[in-house]
């Protein structure tokens, strides 16, 4: 019979939230016995069963510019998680994306024990930018999961062992036409009309910097359809700064508090699945409504001097993992300095009014999942074996 297994398990974001609870949910099941779980996550790995140490919210930062001011409180959660580790002694360490944080605890912590074994969900981009960031981390990881099938290669140069395990976009349940239907009768949709999904992020550095774009885009488009619904799905320490800047414009705001972690994705499934277009900020999000067959426009906007430190790193042509992996650029992007709302404007217009490019976008983005692991085995329980695999052979 197998042993009880404990991890310590650490994620920074609602996407790293959605992967740690995925995994969770698979190393319950494939292990055959009492899996342990305690770190750092959010609401969803928090209902499979987590004992976060402190909110995760507090990690949801990004960039140089944008950590400055909160290092003091970083780098105190930072050794106090070191030192959970160290208390608990865990199987195994788990960290999920997030690198400023995961990979100062991971390194501290590989430092105090040296036979711990550290698995990093989410192989880091290094065919984008930074490429010696592989070997870098080569020094305190022993085993990566990518969620992109052409990663491994990149890891396994520089030493570690790395399984492409597929994303859990693939396999997590989407919303049916009647919940669509359901919702566009909540937000008010009348004949037919359109809506506009509209997603600024869920860090505050993005929120802040790219609302106020989001927000003239959505003036502007309210021109041309004054019956346009526009949703907006936050996440809940998100809400109370959408509506600061989307005051006075008629907006619905999805609000999770008080609701549970299911309910909350439920509801805002069946808000992408309902939406003629989304507006979003780049990120695993795309992802998601490539997943629920809604054209998309990206956009990114950051910091200044954090924008031109990675203008000299970046090394491919498009920031939208749906362009990326199909090697086209079907989805529009505007990035940086294009982050403009003329721009934004006029490509959401155009899926709005033209059927042709909707079309095109769906066929693309049906593509991109189908790499993913699409109609594979659930991408958390391939990565809960990888998991296993790892600790069995080492």
């Amino acid at each position: 019979m197998n042993k009880p297994l404990t991890f310590f398990i650490i994620a920074g974001e609602s996407s790293g939230d959605r992967l740690g609870a995925a995994l969770m949910r698979g190393l319950a099941s494939e292990h055959g016995a009492e899996v342990r779980f305690i770190g750092v996550g959010g609401p969803l790995m928090i209902d499979k069963g987590l004992k976060s140490i402190f909110p995760m919210d507090e990690l949801s930062v990004m960039g140089i510019a944008e950590v400055l001011p909160k290092i003091r409180r970083l780098l105190r959660r930072i050794k106090e998680t070191t030192s959970a580790i160290e208390n608990t002694n865990p199987t195994g360490l788990i960290t999920i994306d997030s690198p400023d944080f995961c990979f100062r605890v991971a390194k501290r912590a590989k430092a105090r024990m040296p036979a711990l074994r550290v698995i990093h969900y989410v192989a880091p981009s290094v065919w984008a930018w930074r490429p010696k960031r592989a070997a870098k981390m080569a020094r305190f990881v022993n085993h990566v999961l990518a969620l992109l099938p052409f990663e491994p290669p990149y890891m396994e140069a520089e030493g570690m062992s790395c399984d492409f395990v597929g994303h859990p976009i693939t396999a997590e349940r989407q919303a049916t036409n009647a919940q669509a239907i359901e919702f566009r009768d909540e937000v008010g949709v009348a004949n037919n009309g359109p809506l506009l999904t509209v997603l600024p992020g869920s860090r505050i550095s993005e929120v802040t910097r790219l609302g106020p774009v989001f927000r003239e885009v959505c003036e502007k488009l309210r021109h041309d359809y004054p019956n346009l619904k526009i949703a907006i799905p936050s996440v809940g320490a998100r809400v109370a700064l959408i509506e600061q800047i989307f005051n006075g414009l008629d907006v619905n705001i999805l609000d999770p508090r008080g609701m549970a972690p299911k309910e909350a994705e439920e509801r805002k499934r069946g808000c992408y699945k309902a939406a003629d277009v989304a507006l979003a900020a780049s990120g695993t999000v795309s992802l998601e409504l490539a997943a629920a067959a809604t054209p998309m426009v990206i956009a990114y906007d950051m910091h200044w001097f954090t924008a031109f430190i990675k203008r000299r790193m970046v090394r491919v042509s498009t920031a939208t993992l749906v362009n990326l992996l199909t090697d086209t650029n079907t989805v529009p992007e505007f990035l940086l300095g294009d982050c403009t709302a003329e721009n934004i404007y006029h490509s959401v217009k155009n899926l709005l009014d033209n059927p042709d490019a909707r079309n095109e976008q769906l066929a693309v983005s049906d593509k991109a999942m189908k790499m993913l692991g699409k109609g594979d085995v659930e991408s958390g329980n391939r990565a809960a074996k990888s998991v296993l695999r790892f600790l069995n052979n080492n």
